[in-house]
């Protein structure tokens, strides 16, 4: 009689643990589908069919205001316009949980290092990178990326050589 009696509680305990969100695996899935996208920069338009058209995006820019869908493409072909050989390198994808209740939503989390080559200079640079990814109907509806964009943009400038000048008058 013990042993049904733990075997039931411990039954009720394993299934009231929760689990996975079921739609975690495959909304990872898409984030990896449009990371490499982005990185390949062949096809901004196969990144935006992962999107939701009520999108509202964070960009990494300081006092950036969230962005609709038009200008997250824009945004999205800005970096393109401006890197090269981009790759995400994630150190992990996180399920992301609801505020209020902590319980799993089925969105992404991602701590990584992009690293690329600099189109305009050739410098070759990488930046350690945290974003979000959240979702409705299976497409990317909010999230945002959070990086030094601003110090990364400052570093790849091209330096300027200046040279102290001394002007003595002569009287």
């Amino acid at each position: 009689m013990k042993k049904l009696l733990a075997i039931a509680l411990f039954s009720v305990f394993v299934s009231c643990t929760p689990g996975m969100h079921p739609e975690y695996e495959q909304n990872t899935e898409t984030v990896k589908a449009f990371l490499k996208l982005q990185g390949e920069e062949t096809d901004v338009n196969a990144q935006m069919a992962l999107v939701h058209e009520e999108l509202e995006w964070q960009p990494a820019f300081h006092g950036a205001v969230p962005i609709g869908k038009e200008d997250f493409k824009a945004y999205l072909i800005s970096w393109q316009d401006v890197m090269e050989e981009t790759v995400y390198t994630p150190r992990n994808y996180l399920p992301g949980v609801l505020a209020d209740t902590g319980l799993q939503d089925g969105s992404v989390r991602s701590y990584g290092k992009w690293t690329g080559v600099h189109s305009a200079t050739g410098k070759k640079w990488e930046l350690t990178a945290y974003h979000t990814w959240d979702f409705k109907d299976g497409k990317i509806i909010a999230g945002g990326d959070y990086f030094d964009a601003g110090g990364l943009i400052a570093s790849l400038q091209v330096e300027e050589v200046t040279e102290a000048v001394s002007y003595t008058h002569l009287t």
